[in-house]
Protein backbone atom coordinates (compact mmCIF):
# COMPACT_ATOMS: atom_id res chain seq x y z
CA UNK A 1 0.00 0.00 0.00
CA UNK A 2 1.33 3.44 -0.96
CA UNK A 3 0.86 5.97 1.82
CA UNK A 4 1.65 9.68 1.89
CA UNK A 5 1.87 12.09 4.81
CA UNK A 6 1.27 15.79 4.28
CA UNK A 7 2.51 18.31 6.85
CA UNK A 8 4.17 21.72 7.18
CA UNK A 9 7.62 20.08 7.32
CA UNK A 10 9.73 21.33 4.45
CA UNK A 11 11.06 18.09 2.95
CA UNK A 12 9.82 15.67 0.31
CA UNK A 13 10.62 11.96 0.35
CA UNK A 14 11.12 9.17 2.83
CA UNK A 15 12.78 9.19 6.25
CA UNK A 16 15.67 6.83 7.01
CA UNK A 17 15.21 4.59 10.03
CA UNK A 18 18.16 6.06 11.90
CA UNK A 19 16.63 9.54 11.54
CA UNK A 20 13.16 8.62 12.83
CA UNK A 21 13.03 10.32 16.20
CA UNK A 22 9.78 12.23 16.50
CA UNK A 23 6.44 10.45 16.44
CA UNK A 24 5.46 11.68 12.97
CA UNK A 25 8.71 10.55 11.36
CA UNK A 26 8.44 7.20 13.15
CA UNK A 27 5.03 6.66 11.58
CA UNK A 28 6.45 7.43 8.15
CA UNK A 29 9.31 4.98 8.59
CA UNK A 30 7.15 2.15 9.89
CA UNK A 31 4.63 2.59 7.04
CA UNK A 32 7.31 3.16 4.38
CA UNK A 33 5.38 6.35 3.64
CA UNK A 34 6.43 9.35 1.57
CA UNK A 35 6.23 12.83 3.03
CA UNK A 36 5.04 15.89 1.10
CA UNK A 37 4.84 19.52 2.16
CA UNK A 38 1.32 20.93 2.32
CA UNK A 39 2.09 23.38 -0.50
CA UNK A 40 3.00 20.67 -3.00
CA UNK A 41 1.04 19.43 -5.96
CA UNK A 42 2.14 15.80 -5.92
CA UNK A 43 3.05 14.08 -9.19
CA UNK A 44 2.06 10.50 -8.35
CA UNK A 45 -0.85 8.75 -6.67
CA UNK A 46 -1.38 7.00 -3.34
CA UNK A 47 -3.85 4.65 -1.75
CA UNK A 48 -3.96 6.73 1.45
CA UNK A 49 -3.12 10.35 2.15
CA UNK A 50 -2.81 11.50 5.77
CA UNK A 51 -2.87 15.24 6.44
CA UNK A 52 -1.47 16.69 9.67
CA UNK A 53 -3.18 20.06 10.10
CA UNK A 54 -0.65 22.70 11.28
CA UNK A 55 -1.33 24.69 14.44
CA UNK A 56 -1.07 27.92 12.49
CA UNK A 57 -2.49 28.67 9.03
CA UNK A 58 -4.66 25.56 9.05
CA UNK A 59 -6.16 26.55 5.71
CA UNK A 60 -3.04 25.18 4.03
CA UNK A 61 -4.17 21.67 4.96
CA UNK A 62 -7.58 22.14 3.39
CA UNK A 63 -6.05 23.58 0.23
CA UNK A 64 -3.64 20.63 0.10
CA UNK A 65 -6.50 18.12 -0.02
CA UNK A 66 -8.32 20.13 -2.69
CA UNK A 67 -5.15 20.53 -4.78
CA UNK A 68 -4.36 16.81 -4.68
CA UNK A 69 -7.90 15.44 -4.31
CA UNK A 70 -7.67 12.75 -6.99
CA UNK A 71 -4.09 11.79 -6.14
CA UNK A 72 -5.16 9.81 -3.05
CA UNK A 73 -7.89 7.19 -3.10
CA UNK A 74 -8.61 7.69 0.62
CA UNK A 75 -8.01 10.87 2.64
CA UNK A 76 -7.48 10.92 6.40
CA UNK A 77 -6.46 13.60 8.86
CA UNK A 78 -4.24 13.10 11.88
CA UNK A 79 -4.90 14.98 15.11
CA UNK A 80 -2.36 17.69 15.88
CA UNK A 81 -1.97 18.97 19.47
CA UNK A 82 -4.72 18.41 22.03
CA UNK A 83 -8.27 17.60 20.95
CA UNK A 84 -9.67 21.13 21.41
CA UNK A 85 -6.74 23.15 20.07
CA UNK A 86 -8.78 24.02 16.97
CA UNK A 87 -11.15 25.99 19.20
CA UNK A 88 -8.49 28.70 19.54
CA UNK A 89 -9.28 29.86 16.02
CA UNK A 90 -11.89 32.35 14.90
CA UNK A 91 -15.48 31.19 14.37
CA UNK A 92 -14.80 31.05 10.63
CA UNK A 93 -11.63 28.97 11.17
CA UNK A 94 -13.46 26.58 13.48
CA UNK A 95 -16.23 26.03 10.94
CA UNK A 96 -13.60 25.43 8.24
CA UNK A 97 -11.96 22.80 10.42
CA UNK A 98 -15.23 20.97 11.10
CA UNK A 99 -16.05 21.00 7.39
CA UNK A 100 -12.60 19.58 6.69
CA UNK A 101 -13.19 16.72 9.15
CA UNK A 102 -16.49 15.95 7.42
CA UNK A 103 -14.77 15.91 4.01
CA UNK A 104 -12.07 13.43 5.04
CA UNK A 105 -12.79 9.70 4.80
CA UNK A 106 -11.49 9.04 8.32
CA UNK A 107 -9.87 10.67 11.33
CA UNK A 108 -6.79 9.43 13.20
CA UNK A 109 -6.24 10.54 16.78
CA UNK A 110 -3.78 9.99 19.62
CA UNK A 111 -5.69 8.40 22.50
CA UNK A 112 -8.81 6.42 23.24
CA UNK A 113 -10.23 9.52 24.95
CA UNK A 114 -9.63 11.46 21.73
CA UNK A 115 -11.42 8.77 19.72
CA UNK A 116 -14.51 9.23 21.88
CA UNK A 117 -14.29 12.98 21.41
CA UNK A 118 -14.05 12.99 17.62
CA UNK A 119 -16.64 10.22 17.27
CA UNK A 120 -19.08 12.40 19.16
CA UNK A 121 -18.05 15.54 17.31
CA UNK A 122 -18.53 14.01 13.83
CA UNK A 123 -21.11 11.19 14.24
CA UNK A 124 -20.78 8.41 11.71
CA UNK A 125 -17.20 9.28 10.78
CA UNK A 126 -14.63 6.50 11.15
CA UNK A 127 -12.23 7.49 13.93
CA UNK A 128 -9.21 5.36 14.87
CA UNK A 129 -6.32 5.72 17.30
CA UNK A 130 -2.94 5.91 15.60
CA UNK A 131 -0.73 5.20 18.57
CA UNK A 132 2.55 6.93 19.24
CA UNK A 133 5.65 5.11 18.10
CA UNK A 134 9.41 5.03 18.51
CA UNK A 135 11.76 3.50 15.93
CA UNK A 136 14.43 1.90 18.09
CA UNK A 137 17.02 2.06 15.29
CA UNK A 138 17.07 5.81 15.94
CA UNK A 139 17.87 5.42 19.64
CA UNK A 140 21.27 6.86 20.59
CA UNK A 141 23.98 4.40 21.56
CA UNK A 142 25.22 6.34 24.58
CA UNK A 143 22.45 5.74 27.12
CA UNK A 144 22.99 5.90 30.86
CA UNK A 145 22.59 2.60 32.69
CA UNK A 146 19.81 2.48 35.33
CA UNK A 147 22.24 2.06 38.22
CA UNK A 148 23.96 5.33 37.28
CA UNK A 149 20.86 7.49 37.05
CA UNK A 150 19.93 10.39 39.32
CA UNK A 151 17.59 13.36 39.46
CA UNK A 152 14.10 13.88 38.09
CA UNK A 153 13.00 15.05 34.65
CA UNK A 154 9.76 17.03 34.51
CA UNK A 155 7.85 17.49 31.27
CA UNK A 156 7.54 21.11 30.36
CA UNK A 157 7.71 24.73 31.42
CA UNK A 158 5.73 26.98 33.79
CA UNK A 159 2.79 27.60 31.51
CA UNK A 160 -0.83 26.52 31.46
CA UNK A 161 -0.08 24.44 28.37
CA UNK A 162 2.56 22.25 30.06
CA UNK A 163 1.61 22.57 33.76
CA UNK A 164 5.29 22.45 34.59
CA UNK A 165 4.50 24.05 37.93
CA UNK A 166 2.51 20.99 39.04
CA UNK A 167 5.22 18.59 37.91
CA UNK A 168 7.87 20.63 39.72
CA UNK A 169 6.12 20.61 43.10
CA UNK A 170 5.57 16.84 42.94
CA UNK A 171 9.16 16.24 41.81
CA UNK A 172 10.43 17.98 44.94
CA UNK A 173 9.39 14.87 46.89
CA UNK A 174 12.39 13.03 45.47
CA UNK A 175 14.81 15.53 47.05
CA UNK A 176 17.05 15.29 43.99
CA UNK A 177 18.02 17.75 41.28
CA UNK A 178 15.11 18.59 38.97
CA UNK A 179 15.62 18.98 35.23
CA UNK A 180 13.30 20.32 32.53
CA UNK A 181 13.46 20.74 28.75
CA UNK A 182 13.18 24.16 27.17
CA UNK A 183 10.02 24.30 25.06
CA UNK A 184 8.58 26.90 22.72
CA UNK A 185 6.31 28.40 25.38
CA UNK A 186 9.06 28.84 27.97
CA UNK A 187 8.96 32.16 29.85
CA UNK A 188 12.00 34.37 29.34
CA UNK A 189 12.73 34.44 33.08
CA UNK A 190 12.20 30.77 33.91
CA UNK A 191 15.95 30.27 34.09
CA UNK A 192 15.84 32.38 37.27
CA UNK A 193 14.30 29.36 39.06
CA UNK A 194 17.38 28.05 40.84
CA UNK A 195 15.68 24.79 41.83
CA UNK A 196 15.38 23.67 38.19
CA UNK A 197 18.16 22.92 35.72
CA UNK A 198 16.80 23.87 32.30
CA UNK A 199 18.22 22.00 29.35
CA UNK A 200 18.90 23.88 26.12
CA UNK A 201 16.74 23.19 23.08
CA UNK A 202 17.54 19.60 22.08
CA UNK A 203 17.03 17.40 19.07
CA UNK A 204 15.38 14.03 19.64
CA UNK A 205 18.62 12.06 20.08
CA UNK A 206 19.97 14.55 22.61
CA UNK A 207 16.65 14.48 24.46
CA UNK A 208 16.71 10.68 24.82
CA UNK A 209 20.31 10.81 26.06
CA UNK A 210 19.36 13.37 28.72
CA UNK A 211 16.22 11.50 29.78
CA UNK A 212 18.21 8.28 30.21
CA UNK A 213 20.31 10.02 32.87
CA UNK A 214 17.32 10.55 35.17
CA UNK A 215 16.04 8.21 37.86
CA UNK A 216 12.50 9.65 37.98
CA UNK A 217 10.10 11.48 35.69
CA UNK A 218 6.94 13.53 36.31
CA UNK A 219 4.68 14.80 33.54
CA UNK A 220 1.40 16.31 34.77
CA UNK A 221 0.48 18.13 31.58
CA UNK A 222 -3.28 18.60 31.11
CA UNK A 223 -3.24 19.56 27.44
CA UNK A 224 -2.55 16.03 26.37
CA UNK A 225 -1.77 14.80 22.87
CA UNK A 226 0.70 12.18 21.58
CA UNK A 227 2.10 11.20 25.00
CA UNK A 228 5.68 10.99 23.79
CA UNK A 229 7.16 11.97 27.17
CA UNK A 230 5.64 8.93 28.90
CA UNK A 231 6.49 6.72 25.91
CA UNK A 232 10.13 7.84 25.90
CA UNK A 233 10.45 7.35 29.66
CA UNK A 234 8.87 3.89 29.46
CA UNK A 235 11.21 2.78 26.68
CA UNK A 236 14.13 3.67 28.98
CA UNK A 237 12.61 2.03 32.09
CA UNK A 238 12.30 5.41 33.82
CA UNK A 239 9.31 5.45 36.24
CA UNK A 240 7.01 8.32 35.25
CA UNK A 241 4.08 9.83 37.16
CA UNK A 242 1.36 11.13 34.83
CA UNK A 243 -2.32 11.41 33.95
CA UNK A 244 -4.65 8.60 32.91
CA UNK A 245 -6.08 10.16 29.75
CA UNK A 246 -2.79 9.49 27.95
CA UNK A 247 -2.72 5.96 26.51
CA UNK A 248 1.07 5.81 26.71
CA UNK A 249 1.01 6.68 30.42
CA UNK A 250 -1.98 4.56 31.43
CA UNK A 251 -0.82 1.45 29.57
CA UNK A 252 2.94 1.61 30.17
CA UNK A 253 2.98 2.99 33.74
CA UNK A 254 -0.28 1.81 35.36
CA UNK A 255 1.02 1.98 38.94
CA UNK A 256 2.11 5.60 38.52
CA UNK A 257 -1.00 6.92 36.77
CA UNK A 258 -3.44 9.31 38.45
CA UNK A 259 -6.62 11.09 37.46
CA UNK A 260 -6.39 14.64 36.14
CA UNK A 261 -5.58 17.12 38.90
CA UNK A 262 -5.10 14.46 41.60
CA UNK A 263 -1.89 15.86 43.06
CA UNK A 264 -2.57 14.11 46.38
CA UNK A 265 -2.14 10.71 44.75
CA UNK A 266 0.77 11.96 42.64
CA UNK A 267 2.60 13.13 45.76
CA UNK A 268 1.98 9.81 47.55
CA UNK A 269 3.37 7.90 44.56
CA UNK A 270 6.47 10.08 44.49
CA UNK A 271 7.12 9.38 48.18
CA UNK A 272 6.58 5.66 47.60
CA UNK A 273 8.97 5.60 44.64
CA UNK A 274 11.65 7.30 46.67
CA UNK A 275 11.40 5.13 49.79
CA UNK A 276 10.55 1.68 48.40
CA UNK A 277 13.18 0.10 46.15
CA UNK A 278 10.98 -2.89 45.35
CA UNK A 279 8.21 -0.60 44.12
CA UNK A 280 10.67 1.47 42.10
CA UNK A 281 12.18 -1.60 40.41
CA UNK A 282 8.70 -3.01 39.73
CA UNK A 283 7.57 0.22 38.03
CA UNK A 284 10.76 0.45 35.98
CA UNK A 285 10.51 -3.12 34.64
CA UNK A 286 6.76 -2.95 34.01
CA UNK A 287 7.17 0.28 32.05
CA UNK A 288 9.68 -1.25 29.64
CA UNK A 289 7.71 -4.49 29.23
CA UNK A 290 4.41 -2.70 28.59
CA UNK A 291 6.12 -0.41 26.12
CA UNK A 292 7.42 -3.38 24.13
CA UNK A 293 4.14 -5.32 24.36
CA UNK A 294 1.88 -2.44 23.37
CA UNK A 295 3.88 0.17 21.47
CA UNK A 296 6.46 -1.82 19.54
CA UNK A 297 6.69 -1.37 15.78
CA UNK A 298 5.05 -4.70 14.91
CA UNK A 299 2.14 -3.93 17.23
CA UNK A 300 1.76 -0.52 15.62
CA UNK A 301 1.68 -1.94 12.08
CA UNK A 302 -0.84 -4.63 12.96
CA UNK A 303 -3.21 -2.14 14.60
CA UNK A 304 -2.80 0.43 11.86
CA UNK A 305 -3.66 -1.89 8.99
CA UNK A 306 -6.56 -3.37 10.92
CA UNK A 307 -7.90 0.15 11.45
CA UNK A 308 -7.98 0.99 7.74
CA UNK A 309 -8.95 -2.32 6.14
CA UNK A 310 -12.66 -1.44 5.94
CA UNK A 311 -11.89 1.99 4.52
Amino acid sequence: MKIAFFSENGFTGKVERVNAGRTDTSWMVALDATHHNLNERIPGSYHLGIIIVPKKDSGRAYECRTRNLYRCKVWATMQEANQTYWQNGSVHEQIEYINFLHDCDMIFCHNEMDRKYYSGLIPGKRVEVMQSLMIEDAMPKSLTKPENRSGCMIGGNWTEWYSGQDSFFIAQEFEEQIYAPSMGRKHHNEDDLEEITYLPYLNWTQWIEELSKRKYAVHLMRTYAAGTFALNASSLSVPCIGYSFLDTQRICQPDLTVEEGDLISARKLAKHLKTNDLFYNHCASVARKNYLDNFGERIYLSRFYNSIKEV
